[in-house]
């Protein structure tokens, strides 16, 4: 009976360590509360090897000597994965020298008022940015944007969708704005996007299509967050972003509010989401958490992205540390990608 009942406790714990590990195996990546558990990854490997030392001094007491080290060996082999996964997907790389056929695409979720617009216009200027998404930013504050990056040398033009399903009026999280640099030509947010007709559940994104010359569809992203009361929502607005990559010459950027984890299953022809591949995982940043800013990046959650169609090839990637103070709870990220040769 003692054999049975420990067999029953270790397959118990070996089966959890499976889900945790390689959620989409069993269909729950997207799913309540492991979804929620699984986007903080590194965190998750750290306890799972702090579980396996702690198993490994319980094993020198002798009556549960056997069910530590078994305990011991599963908890080590599933931190082993994480630990590898994050690797893969990399914890910190850097953005090359930009060149003239550069492009460099710029992400932030500021939270509306949170992050000033100087901060925002100094930082997009500083990384040389032809687009810049911004979730929760109201059109007013990325106008003032434009006209302080105009300033320093470097117009933009401001586009932007908004609406209040919330039904909260002022709340900045119901605007995206997106800014795109004149050279790349004319751009027009879509009426969908526009009206909500089609278009992220709760909080908006922003479809802006080329209207002259040959820049690429530009999406600026927001999904709602996956609250409990909100994961059909969620599920719906990662569906919703993979259908824009479905099409060639896109570029998709913004607060995905989901991990490359939560992604599984939603590329087509090799992507990502849709046919759209994750710059940063490409270039060895995958791996640092862009939310919160007061957790070590390392240890947070990689929910902002940039990704694009294969007709861009990345060519690097920043993840930005130094401005988790200026108010905003989210890190920008900076990708430069170049036209994939033919």
């Amino acid at each position: 009976m003692r054999r049975l009942l420990g067999f029953l406790v270790a397959l118990v714990f070996a089966a959890g360590a499976a889900v945790l590990t390689w959620p989409s195996a069993f269909g729950l990546e997207r799913t309540f509360p492991l979804a929620q558990v699984i986007s903080f990854r590194a965190p998750l490997a750290a306890a799972l090897i702090a579980a396996t030392l702690l198993m490994l001094l319980f094993a020198f007491i002798r009556p549960v000597r056997a069910m530590a080290l078994v305990l011991a060996l599963i908890f080590g082999v599933s931190g082993g994965i994480n630990v590898a996964l994050l690797s893969d997907r990399g914890f910190g790389g850097d953005l090359p020298a930009k060149t003239e056929t550069s492009l460099r695409v710029m992400t932030w979720n500021t939270a509306g008022s949170a992050t000033s617009a100087e901060s925002i216009a100094k930082f997009a200027v500083g990384m040389q940015a032809d687009v810049v998404t911004l979730p929760e930013t109201t059109i007013d504050t990325g106008a003032q944007v434009a006209e302080m990056m105009r300033d320093m040398g470097q117009p933009m033009w401001a586009h932007h969708a908004e609406y209040g399903e919330y039904g909260i009026t002022g709340w900045d999280a119901t605007s995206t704005t997106v800014l795109i640099r004149p050279s790349l030509g004319d751009y027009s947010v879509i009426q969908s996007s526009l009206d909500g007709s089609s278009n992220t559940s709760t909080v908006p994104s922003a479809v802006a299509m080329p209207v002259s010359g040959d820049g690429p569809i530009i999406v600026a992203a927001h999904a709602v967050a996956p609250r409990q009361e909100y994961m059909p929502q969620w599920r719906s607005d990662l569906q919703w972003l993979a259908d824009q990559c479905g099409t060639d010459n896109v570029i998709l950027a913004g607060d995905f509010n989901a991990t490359l984890d939560h992604m599984t299953g939603m590329g087509i022809d090799g992507g990502t989401l849709g046919r759209c591949h994750d710059a940063a995982s490409e270039s060895g940043n995958g791996g640092v958490g862009t939310w919160p800013t007061d957790a070590p990046a390392l240890l947070g959650a990689p929910i902002d992205h940039v990704m694009a169609t294969p007709d861009w090839t990345v060519s690097g990637s920043v993840v930005m540390r130094s401005l988790d103070g200026s108010g905003s709870d989210h890190r920008p990220i900076v990708v430069q990608l170049e036209r994939t040769a033919r």
